[in-house]
């Protein structure tokens, strides 16, 4: 089993990209409050309400957003770009001004010479990433954990938690551990405005508290699951978020996995992210715990994540007539998905079938 470890707050910076209305919303009311001693009473309450309530939004939306991903068989199969060309274009300009033709030249070259060698860079990152990209395809599992630790997809989750870890079980299932903020993320008081306008702040109760917080990390898991299907060509997911929480032998403290989930690529992808409540999209799919605490102590209730062997079908020779012909229908379909995938990208490249077995 390979195994990658990162920690996503020492990654590199994240490619840049939109981003939703809500963050740009925010950062202008981040600006705003700078400037509240300006404003009158009335104005630094509105801000405060919308700033609370902005900030909740943020947590429980984080589903919404994903990477673009990467197109592994495009990247596999990319032709090499050409090599530059030998301008002249000094030495045009010194023939039509009657200036030095030899130290136009020069330049020439120079120039030529620094194109060859950013040429040069290009080709090597490209064979590099040719080279992962088949390796991808084949379902090699340390190529999957090296496409994860150089991908900026993942830099891009850092304000989830602290950590991912992936292991790969097989070239179609992984597993992925996520380390998720803990319940200080969440606002203990929530902010209102009476008719008149003015400030109210009450401690949010209990039951909300947790529901809120239960939602936040079930949008952090559905959020991993898009991640990891952008990047990788993967089926099947089992992702499970792990909480700081106090170990009740020791007191010490401990991650305590709070949340496992189960899912295949067709469930996630047939999910409406703009639209669906966290809570209730992960408890639609296999899935074991619920983020519980204690109603005693107010401490998390641990659970066992999700294994491989609780996802693994079956082998044929365990199963019923009906569960044969639903699989061999599900693979039908699968392999009419795949022959068009291929067929359509081998059209859009202009690749000939046979160079496939080279």
């Amino acid at each position: 089993m390979a195994n990658w470890s990162g920690d996503s707050r020492r990654a590199g910076p994240a490619e840049r990209r939109c981003e939703r209305e809500e963050k740009r919303r925010q950062r202008e009311i981040e600006r705003q409050l700078k400037e509240q001693a300006k404003l009158s009473a009335l104005e630094k309450a509105r801000l405060e309400v919308e700033a609370y309530e902005n900030h909740l939004e943020l947590l429980l939306s984080v589903h919404k957003d994903r990477s673009a991903g990467i197109d592994w068989r495009s990247l596999a199969y990319q032709l090499p770009s050409h090599n530059p060309p030998r301008l002249a274009r000094h030495e045009l300009v010194a023939l039509a001004k009657h200036t030095d033709l030899e130290e136009a030249r020069a330049a020439d070259e120079r120039e030529y010479e620094a194109a060859c060698a950013v040429h040069a860079q290009k080709i090597a990152e490209r064979e590099k990433m040719h080279t992962l990209a088949r390796r991808v395809l084949s379902g090699e599992p340390t190529a999957y954990t090296e496409a994860v630790s150089t991908s900026s997809a993942f830099t891009e989750i850092s304000n989830l938690g602290s950590s991912v870890h992936l292991a790969v079980d097989t070239a179609k299932l992984v597993e992925c551990e996520l380390k998720v903020n803990g319940r200080e993320i969440i606002p203990t008081d929530a902010k209102s405005l009476t008719a008149s306008g003015k400030l109210v702040v009450r401690p949010i109760p209990k039951s909300r508290f947790h529901e809120i917080y239960q939602d936040y990390v079930c949008s952090c898991v559905l959020r991993l699951a898009r991640e990891v299907f952008a990047l990788l060509p993967v089926d099947n997911l089992i992702l499970t978020a792990v909480v700081d929480g106090i170990d009740s032998r020791t007191g010490h403290t401990i991650e305590l996995p709070v949340l496992s989930l189960a899912a295949g690529r067709s469930e996630i992808e047939g999910l409406d992210f703009e639209h669906l409540d966290p809570s209730d999209a992960v408890q639609s799919l296999p899935h074991r715990g619920d983020v519980m605490t204690s109603r005693r102590s107010e401490t998390f209730v641990p659970i066992i994540p999700l294994s491989a062997a609780d996802v693994t079908p079956p082998p044929p020779e365990a199963m019923d007539f009906r569960s044969l012909l639903a699989r061999a229908k599900e693979l039908r379909q699968e392999i009419r998905s795949m022959l068009r995938s291929e067929t359509a990208e081998l059209a859009a490249a202009a690749i000939e079938p046979s160079e496939l077995n080279q």
